[in-house]
């Protein structure tokens, strides 16, 4: 036994928030059944247990082919969703104030979708032919995630347009601006490693940024706390579904991500002060801000959501074996969410 559990009881931490515990048990007949379930059964699956799915310790990190393999087993289909009830929820059973937290929450992730879709390519470039074969499934669910949240604005918010841009341009006004900040750094990391791919000093950064900062804390937060209120306040089925159906997909891209990172590390553990001063650029733009999100009507608070990036952090660098010096966990204390993701 370990931690007074029986074997096949995975320790994990909640991301509950203040006074409601720091430890959940998830057993690995949970996370077994999670790796199989087709798209209506990640309808019923509770995403809080989806999103531990995510996190494996460093020495368990999949190969890049067997997450390739994981990818065909798990692919789904966005059109096999039916938003018909969440349009009935949408106006019927959320209010006001509800709906303009949920999506000044919900439109980063709209937005971070599309745009790591056309900045994942350069990568390919500089890494080795099994995670080459790997980001090409990685670019593919990128693109069914733009899909996934093109219909959703369409069927349930009622955003209109004639092609996937015009909806995006529906959503832009809900969009905060602290999610310039990293979507703005990572398109220009993405420049320097299309002009230079095989850097790694570059792939670092960007990896840090990417898979780390954006996939490994802002979208896994973001699925947290937006499933977290459809499944509590029991509406928004279709959306639930198709969001949950994309967590498990982003298990994938971080342990790929935090593997591909570990590597760098195993091979020069100098790379660290890249991931450093890239965390340390990312904290000081999400220090500031002039507009706040409400919470409260999801059932949230800032403090809560605050401790829950802390906690992903934390949880995606133990995932490569690094630590955080003193001065960045001050930082990160003072960081204030940023609602994308992709």
């Amino acid at each position: 036994m370990r931690d007074g559990l029986a074997p096949g009881i995975r320790v994990a931490s909640s991301d509950a928030g203040p006074g409601k515990g720091n430890r959940v048990a998830i057993t690995d007949e949970t996370l077994d059944r999670i790796e199989v379930e087709d798209l209506s059964g990640l309808g019923r699956a509770d995403i809080d247990d989806v999103i531990e799915y995510v996190h494996v310790p460093t020495a368990r990190l999949p190969d890049y082919r067997k997450l390739y393999d994981r990818y065909l087993r798990q692919r789904w289909n966005v059109n096999e969703l039916d938003f018909t009830e969440d349009r009935v929820n949408w106006t019927e059973r959320m209010t006001d104030d509800s709906r303009n937290s949920f999506l000044s929450i919900a439109s980063g992730f709209h937005h971070g979708e599309r745009q790591v879709e056309v900045e994942l390519a350069p990568l390919l470039f500089g890494v080795s032919e099994d995670y080459k074969v790997f980001l090409t499934s990685q670019l593919e669910d990128e693109a069914r995630h733009t899909v996934f949240f093109d219909r959703f604005y369409r069927d349930v918010v009622g955003l209109e347009g004639d092609g996937i841009m015009d909806v995006l341009d529906g959503s832009w006004p809900y969009i905060q601006e602290t999610f310039v900040g990293p979507f703005g750094l990572l398109a220009y990391l993405t420049d320097d490693l299309r002009r230079d791919p095989y850097d790694k000093h570059l792939q670092m950064k960007y990896a840090t940024t990417y898979f780390i900062w954006i996939e490994g804390v802002l979208a896994l937060s973001v699925m947290k706390i937006t499933l977290n209120y459809a499944r509590d306040f029991r509406v928004l089925p279709g959306f639930y579904t198709g969001f949950t159906a994309t967590c498990r997909d982003e298990a994938r891209h971080v342990q790929a991500g935090m593997r591909f990172v570990r590597d760098l590390l195993a091979e020069d553990p100098a790379y660290v002060k890249d991931l450093h001063a890239t965390l340390r650029t990312l904290l000081t733009m999400s220090a500031a801000r002039s507009s706040y999100v409400y919470y409260e009507p999801l059932g949230w608070s800032e403090d809560r959501v605050s401790e829950l990036f802390m906690n992903q952090l934390h949880r995606k660098l133990a995932m490569v074996g690094v630590s955080l010096p003193a001065d960045m966990e001050d930082m990160l204390s003072m960081a204030k969410p940023t609602l994308a993701g992709g």
